[in-house]
């Protein structure tokens, strides 16, 4: 297993990412997360089941719905969510979970060994890319 330094730079590596979680509201990290990521020149798709579009680009209702190939997964919402969404991860073939702060727990960590998953948490993307402006 890679150690976190060097997936967290194989993940940014990576240009293709999907923020489940994505908001509207403007102070969520929700929000904030996915427009970081488009303003370092990510291809940042946003999945939340309750957004058809969010200033005029399409929100998908789940990972299943994304038109394209994601690499990274960045988890916005709740443990219980994380759970639910590895699989559906898993079978659409997202290989890295970049889990922000307070949306994992031992349960979605064993998940993500259970399913190959390659995974980083105790991190922030948002904090990451604010540094490299």
């Amino acid at each position: 297993m890679l150690d976190s330094s060097s997936l967290k730079n194989e993940m940014l590596g990576k240009k293709t990412w999907v923020v489940v979680g994505v908001t509207a509201k403007k102070d969520r990290f929700g929000y904030k997360i996915w427009k970081i990521l488009k303003k370092h020149n990510y291809n940042a798709y946003g999945v939340n089941p309750n957004y058809d579009e969010i200033e005029g680009e399409t929100i998908y209702h789940s990972l299943k719905d994304l038109p394209s190939k994601v690499d990274v997964l960045d988890m916005v919402v709740s443990p219980k969510l994380s759970i639910k969404t590895l699989e559906e991860a898993k079978e659409v073939g997202i290989e890295y979970i970049f889990f922000q702060p307070g949306t994992y727990n031992d349960e979605v960590i064993q998940k993500c060994d259970e399913l190959e998953l390659k995974y980083l948490t105790g991190d922030c993307i948002y904090a990451t890319l604010k540094r490299m402006e």
